[in-house]
């Protein structure tokens, strides 16, 4: 994928364009409302009010971005009623209730909003008449864990220890239902919607500071000068920068315009198999890059169950849309932890600094 055919190719499909984005309030709808800005889009955003402060969306003035819906996903009428006002040429689903360990707090919610959430957009769009293309974001632990080394493809069965992980294999499944019942790819010049999934791995960059993850703990322990406690040092996860997974949604995006029936299915969207790191070696990584601090390990074994291993297989992405991940697990550090030190100073110049960097390279 040369950087300059893909950008052309994504200010080719989304300059001027209505965009729909669920979830916008969010750490990666925040950064994919940037995003868009650049590519030069009409943006519509429907989620809850920003969850804690700092939040990424007011740091970047979202409200500026986009046409900010605060509304529930689950309040299906007032969800079909922007939708349809707006007639989107995209919809990029991101909505969720994305922590493993809240989810253990809250099953009935996270099911709620993460199943029918994700039930409610599709029967939007299946309302509308106009074309449309949708991308689902899930996640990579949609996948029936194995424990193994074996890296999943889109193609493997679907499983979900903890709620959350179950509540986005439902969501795969329910895309999957809606795509063979009502979106069919051979029947597209009828119904004229092109559906797709999008499993992306455990995603780093600036403006996180969601609970129990590993980058924004490791930031609240660094300003505070305190020692950070590592629940789970050997779990081997798939880090990319968020900027990764979401210039994949888009290019999957636009590759559903262009060709509706060829790429409506999943797709993993992961770093290269290198750049799969120990949670220990992450952090280690990144205390050297920050230049201070320091890290324990704790594991407690009456903590909810976590995977031990994750990895996934991009071959798909890599092949079918010519996408792969440009930043190794180093630049991906470094971009993040650079976002942190510089952000007081000028939050919205930095992330549109390394939307331009991404761009470029």
């Amino acid at each position: 994928m040369e950087t300059v055919v893909m950008i052309e190719k994504l200010r080719a499909n989304y300059k001027g364009k209505k965009v729909f984005v669920t979830g916008h309030t969010g750490f990666k709808g925040s950064w994919l409302l940037a995003m868009l800005k650049y590519l030069g889009a009409e943006t519509k955003g429907y989620a809850l009010d920003p969850d804690g402060d700092p939040s990424l969306y007011r740091l970047l003035n979202g409200d500026k971005l986009c046409q900010s819906v605060i509304a529930d996903i689950r309040n299906k009428e007032k969800l079909s009623k922007e939708i349809h006002a707006f007639q989107p040429d995209f919809v990029f689903h991101l909505a969720a209730q994305s922590l493993v360990r809240v989810s253990f707090d809250k099953p009935v919610d996270t099911f709620e909003v993460n199943v029918m959430g994700t039930n409610y957009v599709l029967e939007c769009v299946r309302e509308m008449e106009k074309q449309c293309s949708v991308v689902v974001i899930t996640t990579d632990k949609v996948y029936e864990n194995r424990e193994t080394w074996d890296a999943y493809k889109e193609n493997e069965p679907l499983g979900g220890f903890d709620p959350y992980s179950s509540s986005k294999a439902c969501a795969e499944i329910l895309t999957a239902s809606y795509r063979k019942s009502f979106f069919a790819p051979e029947m597209y010049p009828y119904h004229r919607k092109a559906v797709a999934s999008a499993r992306a791995g455990n995603v780093i960059g600036g403006g996180d500071w969601a609970k129990d993850r590993i980058i924004p703990d490791l930031i609240r322990a660094l300003s505070k000068h305190q020692t950070l406690t590592v629940r789970n040092p050997d779990s081997i996860r798939p880090w990319q920068h968020v900027l990764e997974p979401l210039s994949g949604y888009l290019w999957l995006g636009a590759h559903l315009q262009e060709d509706p029936q060829k790429y409506a299915s999943a797709f993993n969207f992961g770093p290269m198999e290198e750049d799969n790191l120990r949670v220990r070696e992450l952090v280690e990584k990144s205390l050297k890059i920050w230049g201070s601090g320091s890290f324990k390990e704790q594991v407690d074994p009456n903590a909810p169950h976590e995977a031990g291993i994750l990895r996934l297989d991009i071959s798909k992405a890599i092949f079918d849309l010519a996408w792969k991940p440009k930043w190794n697990s180093e630049k991906a550090l470094a971009m993040t932890l650079n976002w942190y030190k510089s952000y007081k100073i000028n939050p919205i110049e930095t992330t549109e600094d390394q939307i331009a960097e991404y761009f470029a390279e």
